[in-house]
């Protein structure tokens, strides 16, 4: 209770920012944006109070609650200036959107985004900027004064199942890779305003990109601008955002060798490339785009989806059926562990495809030992037995959760676009849910079941579904 009250009384801030902008603007949200940070403030406050007397130092399983709690709470209170304001004024519609942007997912439910004041707007981008690092982390950073050790929530949010230790307190690490995080994305603003974005579009869409959540303020998305430098922009910091964030201190700590060495890197940087030039070439050959018009459409694409960023410079499902299959892989694949993005991650792909290699050599030589390494460090069966457990639970809920779909009488594709980019946390779809279109003609169930999946990846399966085993519930 301490620690989720700390973390509203954070959210409050938020929400106080967002009711200074809208001061700014002179629009109405201002008091509803009071209101909210008024009624989060209360409950904060409170839960703070109660818990004072609470456990200073948390348990693994402590940390697993936390986590899963502290992503509900802020997205339940989150939704507050939605239904005030009535721009969103279904409590299924403004908590999946809350989730949607704490989860940097980015499906939305809107269909007129142009409408809505400059506060909502800018609520809606911030949530994907503090969801896209991690609440969790944000607050490694803070917890300590109160106290807190971070280390068992380190452990339940980090993104992917490798993290390399950059410094023995996790909080001075966290402090490290927020300075990065708030770096770039000024950095980006800066570049946004030089190619003719206001400074609140440059803002929000900051925001966005490096937490690659892709909400836009522009219903068309990045193709609103019809600007090859704010795409090549754009792209360029929706690459870098998909790398692990400890190989960005390493860069700005000039260890380059190890940046170079890095296998989930070269995967990462080679996927991209492979991607971008096949697709490049299909659209050179299948639709009336120029050379450099079809490399940057592809490049732009093929980064958002690795990246699970969600942005469009156009609607795919108007581009040949087989790129359809091609971007359903790359959502899947997602960047870097480490990264704020969504999907399988990369490491995970590179530790599937060394042990497929090695099944092949044992056929050949039984009595081989062939280890797995990775960056020259052998991966314990343990952590191999992790990652196929992994990817085949995740394949699992795909295939549970694209019949429940079904079953609400949605078409195949429609499902499968929303249950993998629920849980990639990828934004836009396949079909009726493609990047041309808003969710809000799906069913409530299927809402709050894809609001599930959203957390379910923003959380790495385990951290959510753990709380549903008995043995986590006991004592001992």
């Amino acid at each position: 209770m301490r620690i989720i009250g700390v973390l509203l009384l954070l959210e409050t801030i938020f929400l106080l920012v967002c009711a200074g902008v809208s001061f700014y603007y002179g629009e109405n949200d201002f008091v509803d944006f009071l209101l909210s940070a008024a009624i989060t403030v209360a409950a904060g406050a409170t839960l703070t109070f109660l818990g004072r007397k609470g456990e200073r130092q948390l348990t693994r399983r402590d940390g697993y609650v936390l986590v899963s709690l502290a992503w509900v709470t802020f997205s339940a209170f989150g939704m507050l200036p939605f239904l005030i304001n009535g721009a969103i004024p279904n409590v299924t519609d403004a908590f999946f959107e809350t989730m949607s942007g704490f989860s940097s997912t980015g499906a939305t439910i809107l269909d007129d985004i142009e409408s809505l004041p400059h506060g909502i707007l800018f609520w809606r981008s911030m949530t994907q900027w503090v969801g896209g690092l991690g609440i969790i982390m944000f607050t490694i950073a803070i917890l300590p004064i109160f106290g807190v050790s971070g280390l068992q929530m380190f452990a339940a949010e980090a993104s992917g199942p490798t993290h390399d230790k950059v410094h023995p307190r996790i909080g001075v690490t966290a402090k490290w890779i927020w300075s990065i995080y708030a770096g770039m994305t000024a950095i980006l603003i800066g570049l946004l305003m030089l190619g003719g974005m206001d400074w609140f579009d440059s803002v929000c869409h900051a925001f966005a990109t490096t937490g690659t959540g892709g909400f836009s303020t522009k219903q068309a998305s990045i193709a609103y601008y019809h600007s090859p430098y704010i795409e090549y922009v754009v792209a360029l910091f929706m690459f870098v955002s998909g790398i692990n964030f400890t190989l960005l201190l390493f860069f700005t700590q000039r260890k380059f060798k190890k940046i170079r060495n890095d296998d989930e890197l070269k995967w990462y940087a080679r996927s991209v490339l492979f991607f971008t030039l096949l697709i490049a070439v299909i659209l050179y050959f299948t639709k009336q785009y120029g050379v450099e018009e079809s490399f940057r459409k592809a490049l732009f694409q093929v980064i958002s989806l690795h990246t699970s960023t969600g942005f469009a410079t156009e609607d795919y499902m108007t581009w040949v059926p087989v790129t359809w299959g091609l971007i359903t892989i790359i959502m899947l694949i997602g960047a870097c562990a480490g990264s704020t993005t969504g999907g399988l991650k990369c490491i995970r792909m590179v530790i599937l495809s060394k042990v497929a290699r090695n099944e092949f050599k044992h056929i050949l030589h039984p009595n081989a030992v062939l280890p797995v390494r990775i960056n020259k460090q052998v991966v314990s069966p343990t952590l191999q037995s992790t990652v196929l457990a992994f990817c085949m639970i995740y394949a699992l809920v795909i295939a549970v959760s694209i019949l429940i779909m079904m079953g609400m009488g949605l078409e195949f594709m429609e499902c499968v676009g929303c249950v993998i980019s629920a849980i990639s946390n990828m934004g836009p779809g396949l079909g009726e849910s493609g990047p041309a279109y808003s969710w809000a003609a799906l069913p409530d169930l299927a809402k709050w079941m894809l609001s599930f999946l959203m957390l379910l990846g923003r959380l790495e399966l385990f951290t959510v579904l753990l709380l549903f085993t008995p043995d986590f519930w006991k004592r001992n």
